[in-house]
């Protein structure tokens, strides 16, 4: 049997040797971290790397990020330190998700104190338009038709009910679809949710199935709502940039 997280761990050393980096956080990201994996599901793994110091003072610019295997079965991927602190700043939902992943194939110290910063720069406002963003995108282009994807209705669900968390609680959504659905929904999507998870995941993900009104209801109402909550929200983004300079200046100072 196939034993995938000691492969991802060694392609993880396979990339610090052959780009001369150091890897300092790894994770699960996707359908396997949110919980709803189908039986063919690939492996999302998604890094954070720092190079070493005098490639940060040379003039000439490296790449910000590393693609390094995309297949039927792993896609990995990851950022620069830089890359990463920047995009903090930005309020970026995606980093945030990797940051609470609940599958991590490497922590170190460094990132321990990376997140203890960047959680300070989550943004609601960047978070909702981004969670908005990817439901709408998804409801175009995958939820028109009689049949869809049962997948295809997970990634315009979760987000949406991610932007029902942070409008509720003010803070960043849990990663686990699980923990989403316990939000107060109507009773009747959430018995639609789980009838459908429980066909999503005895089948394969290209399989097409009958649209479902109930979710297909809850899908286009919330579009509507929260892209006028998106628009009328504050610009809540911190601007300081001071800790995040002094966290990339010391790491990059300890670097060999």
């Amino acid at each position: 049997m196939r034993d995938i997280e000691k492969e991802i761990g060694d392609k993880l050393c396979e990339i610090e040797q052959k780009e001369n980096v150091k890897v300092i956080y790894a994770v699960e990201s996707g359908s396997r971290a949110w919980g709803v994996e189908s039986p063919d599901s690939d492996y999302d793994v998604r890094f954070i790397y720092v190079r070493n110091r005098e490639d940060y003072l040379r003039l000439e610019e490296h790449r910000d990020v590393i693609e390094w295997q995309l297949d039927d079965v792993l896609d990995i991927n990851g950022w620069d330190l830089k890359k990463t602190l920047i995009q903090f700043h930005k309020g970026n939902a995606t980093l945030f998700e990797w940051a609470n992943s609940p599958i991590v194939y490497k922590i170190t110290d460094e990132w321990k104190e990376i997140y203890n910063i960047g959680k300070k720069y989550f943004s609601k406002k960047s978070a909702l338009y981004h969670y908005y963003g990817t439901a709408n995108s998804t409801y175009m282009q995958y939820l028109q038709n009689d049949e869809v994807k049962y997948k295809k209705y997970v990634y315009a669900l979760r987000p949406l009910l991610a932007c029902k968390y942070i409008e509720d609680n003010h803070s960043i959504p849990p990663v686990r679809f699980e923990e989403l659905v316990k939000q107060n929904i109507p009773a009747e999507l959430s018995e639609e949710i789980k009838r459908m998870l429980c066909i999503k995941a005895e089948s394969n993900e290209k399989v097409l199935n009958p649209r479902l009104p109930v979710i297909q209801r809850y899908i286009e109402d919330e579009l509507v709502r929260y892209k006028q909550i998106s628009k009328a929200m504050a610009d809540d983004r911190t601007e300081e940039w001071e800790a995040l300079n002094k966290v990339f200046l010391r790491l990059v100072e300890n670097c060999v």
